[in-house]
Protein backbone atom coordinates (compact mmCIF):
# COMPACT_ATOMS: atom_id res chain seq x y z
CA UNK A 1 0.00 0.00 0.00
CA UNK A 2 1.09 3.43 -0.94
CA UNK A 3 2.26 5.49 2.35
CA UNK A 4 0.08 8.52 2.84
CA UNK A 5 2.25 11.76 2.95
CA UNK A 6 1.53 14.40 5.53
CA UNK A 7 3.46 17.37 5.89
CA UNK A 8 3.40 21.43 6.65
CA UNK A 9 5.03 24.03 5.53
CA UNK A 10 8.40 24.62 7.09
CA UNK A 11 11.04 27.21 7.76
CA UNK A 12 14.60 26.80 5.70
CA UNK A 13 16.53 29.51 7.45
CA UNK A 14 18.29 27.24 9.35
CA UNK A 15 19.28 25.20 6.37
CA UNK A 16 17.32 22.52 4.31
CA UNK A 17 19.44 19.60 6.21
CA UNK A 18 17.72 21.51 9.37
CA UNK A 19 14.44 21.09 7.68
CA UNK A 20 14.69 17.40 7.32
CA UNK A 21 15.47 17.09 11.45
CA UNK A 22 12.04 19.14 11.94
CA UNK A 23 9.85 16.92 9.53
CA UNK A 24 11.14 13.72 11.41
CA UNK A 25 10.75 15.34 14.51
CA UNK A 26 6.86 16.42 13.61
CA UNK A 27 6.05 13.29 11.78
CA UNK A 28 5.72 14.55 8.44
CA UNK A 29 7.02 13.06 5.35
CA UNK A 30 6.63 15.85 2.76
CA UNK A 31 7.20 19.78 3.46
CA UNK A 32 7.04 22.83 1.98
CA UNK A 33 8.69 26.00 1.91
CA UNK A 34 8.64 29.60 0.79
CA UNK A 35 11.49 30.24 -2.15
CA UNK A 36 11.96 33.90 -0.23
CA UNK A 37 10.31 36.15 1.91
CA UNK A 38 6.77 35.49 1.74
CA UNK A 39 6.47 39.84 0.56
CA UNK A 40 8.51 39.38 -2.31
CA UNK A 41 12.15 40.34 -1.14
CA UNK A 42 15.57 38.66 -1.16
CA UNK A 43 16.13 34.32 -1.42
CA UNK A 44 18.13 32.92 0.97
CA UNK A 45 22.13 31.61 -0.80
CA UNK A 46 21.73 28.01 -1.12
CA UNK A 47 25.32 26.68 -1.59
CA UNK A 48 26.37 23.37 -3.26
CA UNK A 49 27.85 22.10 0.10
CA UNK A 50 24.27 22.33 2.13
CA UNK A 51 22.17 20.68 -1.43
CA UNK A 52 24.57 17.82 -1.36
CA UNK A 53 23.72 17.10 2.24
CA UNK A 54 20.06 17.59 1.62
CA UNK A 55 19.65 15.38 -0.75
CA UNK A 56 21.31 12.74 1.27
CA UNK A 57 19.01 13.51 4.66
CA UNK A 58 16.08 13.69 2.31
CA UNK A 59 16.65 10.49 0.71
CA UNK A 60 16.93 8.72 4.10
CA UNK A 61 14.01 9.90 5.40
CA UNK A 62 12.02 9.68 2.44
CA UNK A 63 10.72 12.94 2.45
CA UNK A 64 8.44 13.56 -0.57
CA UNK A 65 7.15 15.41 -2.52
CA UNK A 66 8.99 18.76 -1.56
CA UNK A 67 7.36 22.13 -2.31
CA UNK A 68 8.37 25.52 -2.77
CA UNK A 69 5.68 27.86 -2.62
CA UNK A 70 6.05 31.24 -4.40
CA UNK A 71 5.83 34.65 -2.65
CA UNK A 72 2.32 35.96 -1.78
CA UNK A 73 3.25 39.94 -2.83
CA UNK A 74 4.12 38.87 -6.32
CA UNK A 75 1.53 39.29 -8.48
CA UNK A 76 1.56 37.16 -12.19
CA UNK A 77 -1.12 39.17 -13.18
CA UNK A 78 0.39 42.86 -12.97
CA UNK A 79 -0.31 45.34 -15.10
CA UNK A 80 2.97 45.90 -17.71
CA UNK A 81 5.69 47.81 -15.73
CA UNK A 82 8.03 47.01 -12.51
CA UNK A 83 5.84 44.69 -10.90
CA UNK A 84 4.87 42.43 -14.07
CA UNK A 85 8.95 42.54 -14.83
CA UNK A 86 9.57 41.70 -10.74
CA UNK A 87 7.31 38.40 -11.19
CA UNK A 88 8.52 37.01 -14.07
CA UNK A 89 11.90 37.44 -12.48
CA UNK A 90 11.16 35.95 -9.41
CA UNK A 91 9.31 33.14 -10.89
CA UNK A 92 12.12 32.31 -13.44
CA UNK A 93 14.66 32.37 -10.49
CA UNK A 94 12.43 30.93 -7.76
CA UNK A 95 12.37 27.81 -10.15
CA UNK A 96 15.26 27.16 -10.85
CA UNK A 97 16.17 27.38 -6.63
CA UNK A 98 13.51 24.83 -6.83
CA UNK A 99 15.24 22.60 -9.30
CA UNK A 100 18.77 22.99 -7.77
CA UNK A 101 17.71 20.77 -4.45
CA UNK A 102 15.53 18.59 -6.78
CA UNK A 103 11.92 19.61 -5.44
CA UNK A 104 8.84 18.62 -6.81
CA UNK A 105 6.40 21.29 -6.93
CA UNK A 106 6.48 24.97 -7.02
CA UNK A 107 3.10 26.12 -6.02
CA UNK A 108 2.11 29.92 -6.94
CA UNK A 109 -0.98 32.15 -6.17
CA UNK A 110 -1.99 33.10 -9.86
CA UNK A 111 -2.25 36.55 -9.43
CA UNK A 112 -4.68 39.89 -9.05
CA UNK A 113 -6.86 41.77 -11.35
CA UNK A 114 -7.41 45.03 -11.51
CA UNK A 115 -10.85 45.31 -12.21
CA UNK A 116 -10.53 43.25 -15.61
CA UNK A 117 -10.01 39.39 -14.82
CA UNK A 118 -9.85 38.41 -18.83
CA UNK A 119 -6.94 40.79 -18.93
CA UNK A 120 -5.23 39.52 -16.04
CA UNK A 121 -5.68 35.95 -17.03
CA UNK A 122 -3.99 37.13 -20.14
CA UNK A 123 -1.12 38.61 -18.32
CA UNK A 124 -0.40 35.58 -16.28
CA UNK A 125 -0.82 33.17 -18.99
CA UNK A 126 1.87 35.55 -20.59
CA UNK A 127 4.04 35.50 -17.44
CA UNK A 128 4.36 31.78 -17.22
CA UNK A 129 5.16 31.17 -21.06
CA UNK A 130 7.85 34.01 -21.05
CA UNK A 131 9.44 33.03 -17.24
CA UNK A 132 8.60 29.73 -17.09
CA UNK A 133 7.67 27.08 -20.28
CA UNK A 134 10.95 28.62 -21.62
CA UNK A 135 13.55 27.23 -18.92
CA UNK A 136 14.95 24.30 -20.13
CA UNK A 137 16.09 20.75 -18.58
CA UNK A 138 14.58 19.28 -14.79
CA UNK A 139 12.18 21.98 -13.26
CA UNK A 140 9.70 21.76 -10.72
CA UNK A 141 5.74 21.26 -12.06
CA UNK A 142 4.02 24.57 -11.52
CA UNK A 143 0.95 24.23 -9.14
CA UNK A 144 -1.74 27.09 -9.99
CA UNK A 145 -3.13 27.58 -6.34
CA UNK A 146 -7.57 27.65 -5.80
CA UNK A 147 -8.14 30.44 -3.99
CA UNK A 148 -11.16 31.91 -2.21
CA UNK A 149 -12.01 34.70 -4.36
CA UNK A 150 -11.32 37.19 -1.62
CA UNK A 151 -11.11 40.46 -3.04
CA UNK A 152 -9.77 40.87 -6.28
CA UNK A 153 -7.82 37.34 -6.32
CA UNK A 154 -7.58 35.05 -9.53
CA UNK A 155 -7.83 31.29 -9.04
CA UNK A 156 -11.62 29.79 -8.83
CA UNK A 157 -11.75 26.48 -11.08
CA UNK A 158 -13.04 28.46 -14.13
CA UNK A 159 -10.29 30.95 -13.59
CA UNK A 160 -7.49 28.30 -13.48
CA UNK A 161 -8.78 26.20 -16.44
CA UNK A 162 -9.03 29.60 -18.60
CA UNK A 163 -5.44 30.05 -17.69
CA UNK A 164 -4.37 26.27 -18.48
CA UNK A 165 -6.28 27.07 -21.84
CA UNK A 166 -4.47 29.87 -22.57
CA UNK A 167 -1.08 28.60 -22.08
CA UNK A 168 -2.10 25.54 -24.42
CA UNK A 169 -2.37 22.61 -21.36
CA UNK A 170 1.46 22.03 -21.27
CA UNK A 171 1.86 18.71 -19.04
CA UNK A 172 4.37 20.42 -16.55
CA UNK A 173 1.99 22.52 -15.23
CA UNK A 174 -1.11 21.54 -12.93
CA UNK A 175 -2.81 22.31 -9.54
CA UNK A 176 -2.69 22.54 -6.11
CA UNK A 177 -5.67 22.66 -4.10
CA UNK A 178 -6.36 24.05 -0.79
CA UNK A 179 -9.40 23.02 1.50
CA UNK A 180 -10.38 26.42 3.17
CA UNK A 181 -10.10 28.29 0.14
CA UNK A 182 -12.23 25.80 -1.75
CA UNK A 183 -14.82 25.91 1.26
CA UNK A 184 -14.33 29.82 1.52
CA UNK A 185 -15.55 29.76 -2.06
CA UNK A 186 -18.48 27.95 -1.80
CA UNK A 187 -17.31 23.98 -2.14
CA UNK A 188 -18.74 22.21 0.80
CA UNK A 189 -16.34 19.47 2.00
CA UNK A 190 -17.65 18.66 5.19
CA UNK A 191 -19.96 15.84 3.44
CA UNK A 192 -19.11 12.83 1.35
CA UNK A 193 -21.40 13.97 -1.51
CA UNK A 194 -19.75 17.65 -0.98
CA UNK A 195 -16.65 16.34 -1.92
CA UNK A 196 -17.27 13.97 -4.74
CA UNK A 197 -19.06 17.09 -6.12
CA UNK A 198 -15.67 18.84 -6.41
CA UNK A 199 -13.79 16.08 -7.52
CA UNK A 200 -16.05 15.47 -10.73
CA UNK A 201 -16.10 19.44 -11.39
CA UNK A 202 -12.20 18.89 -11.25
CA UNK A 203 -11.71 16.55 -13.21
CA UNK A 204 -14.66 18.03 -16.13
CA UNK A 205 -12.72 21.18 -15.96
CA UNK A 206 -8.74 20.52 -15.10
CA UNK A 207 -8.33 16.80 -15.44
CA UNK A 208 -7.86 14.78 -12.16
CA UNK A 209 -4.03 13.63 -13.31
CA UNK A 210 -3.33 17.48 -12.76
CA UNK A 211 -4.16 17.64 -8.92
CA UNK A 212 -1.22 17.05 -7.48
CA UNK A 213 -1.19 18.30 -3.83
CA UNK A 214 -3.71 19.89 -1.00
CA UNK A 215 -2.79 22.15 1.22
CA UNK A 216 -5.09 20.98 4.40
CA UNK A 217 -6.11 23.67 6.58
CA UNK A 218 -9.92 24.09 8.41
CA UNK A 219 -11.59 27.70 7.75
CA UNK A 220 -11.72 30.09 10.19
CA UNK A 221 -15.21 31.75 8.19
CA UNK A 222 -18.03 30.25 6.90
CA UNK A 223 -18.92 28.54 3.45
CA UNK A 224 -18.76 30.83 0.46
CA UNK A 225 -17.36 33.71 2.69
CA UNK A 226 -14.73 34.62 -0.18
CA UNK A 227 -12.74 35.56 3.44
CA UNK A 228 -8.90 33.33 3.09
CA UNK A 229 -8.80 32.87 6.95
CA UNK A 230 -6.88 29.61 7.96
CA UNK A 231 -7.66 27.89 11.17
CA UNK A 232 -6.29 24.72 13.32
CA UNK A 233 -7.63 21.27 12.34
CA UNK A 234 -10.52 20.89 13.70
CA UNK A 235 -11.05 24.16 15.05
CA UNK A 236 -13.15 26.01 12.36
CA UNK A 237 -16.10 25.79 10.22
CA UNK A 238 -15.04 22.44 8.51
CA UNK A 239 -14.77 21.03 11.45
CA UNK A 240 -12.95 17.61 12.71
CA UNK A 241 -15.60 16.06 10.64
CA UNK A 242 -15.23 17.65 7.62
CA UNK A 243 -11.55 17.19 7.74
CA UNK A 244 -12.00 13.71 8.55
CA UNK A 245 -14.30 13.64 5.17
CA UNK A 246 -11.68 15.09 3.22
CA UNK A 247 -8.73 12.78 4.32
CA UNK A 248 -10.68 9.63 3.90
CA UNK A 249 -11.86 10.63 0.45
CA UNK A 250 -10.43 7.95 -2.21
CA UNK A 251 -9.20 11.22 -3.93
CA UNK A 252 -8.92 14.23 -2.12
CA UNK A 253 -7.07 11.98 0.56
CA UNK A 254 -4.82 9.97 -1.57
CA UNK A 255 -3.32 13.63 -2.53
CA UNK A 256 0.17 14.71 -0.23
CA UNK A 257 -1.69 16.87 2.59
CA UNK A 258 0.63 20.00 3.74
CA UNK A 259 -1.02 21.95 6.81
CA UNK A 260 -0.43 25.60 6.33
CA UNK A 261 -2.26 26.71 9.95
CA UNK A 262 -1.75 29.16 12.49
CA UNK A 263 0.87 28.27 14.10
CA UNK A 264 3.46 30.08 16.27
CA UNK A 265 6.44 27.78 15.97
CA UNK A 266 6.71 24.52 13.44
CA UNK A 267 6.95 22.80 16.23
CA UNK A 268 3.28 23.21 17.13
CA UNK A 269 2.50 20.98 13.50
CA UNK A 270 3.28 17.55 15.17
CA UNK A 271 0.26 17.32 17.00
CA UNK A 272 -1.83 18.46 14.45
CA UNK A 273 -0.29 16.07 11.92
CA UNK A 274 -0.76 13.62 14.38
CA UNK A 275 -4.37 14.65 15.05
CA UNK A 276 -5.23 14.14 10.78
CA UNK A 277 -3.31 10.48 10.38
CA UNK A 278 -5.41 9.96 13.75
CA UNK A 279 -8.32 10.58 11.27
CA UNK A 280 -7.15 8.51 8.64
CA UNK A 281 -9.21 4.99 8.65
CA UNK A 282 -5.96 4.13 6.10
CA UNK A 283 -2.57 4.72 6.09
Amino acid sequence: MEKRRVGAHLSIAQGLPKAVEMALKLGANTFQYFTRNPRGGAARSIEEEEIKEWKRARQEADIYPVVGHFPYAVNLGAAPGSKAEFARMVLREDTLRVAAIGGEYLVVHPGHHDGEVERAIERIVAAIKEAYLTLQGPVPMLLLETLAGQGREVGSLEEIRNILDGLGWPPRVGVCLDSAHLFEAGWDLRTREGCDRLVERLGKLIGLDRIKIMHLNDSKTPLGSRKDRHANIGKGELGLEGIKTIVNHPFLGKLPLILETPVKECEEYGPEIHLVRSLMEVG
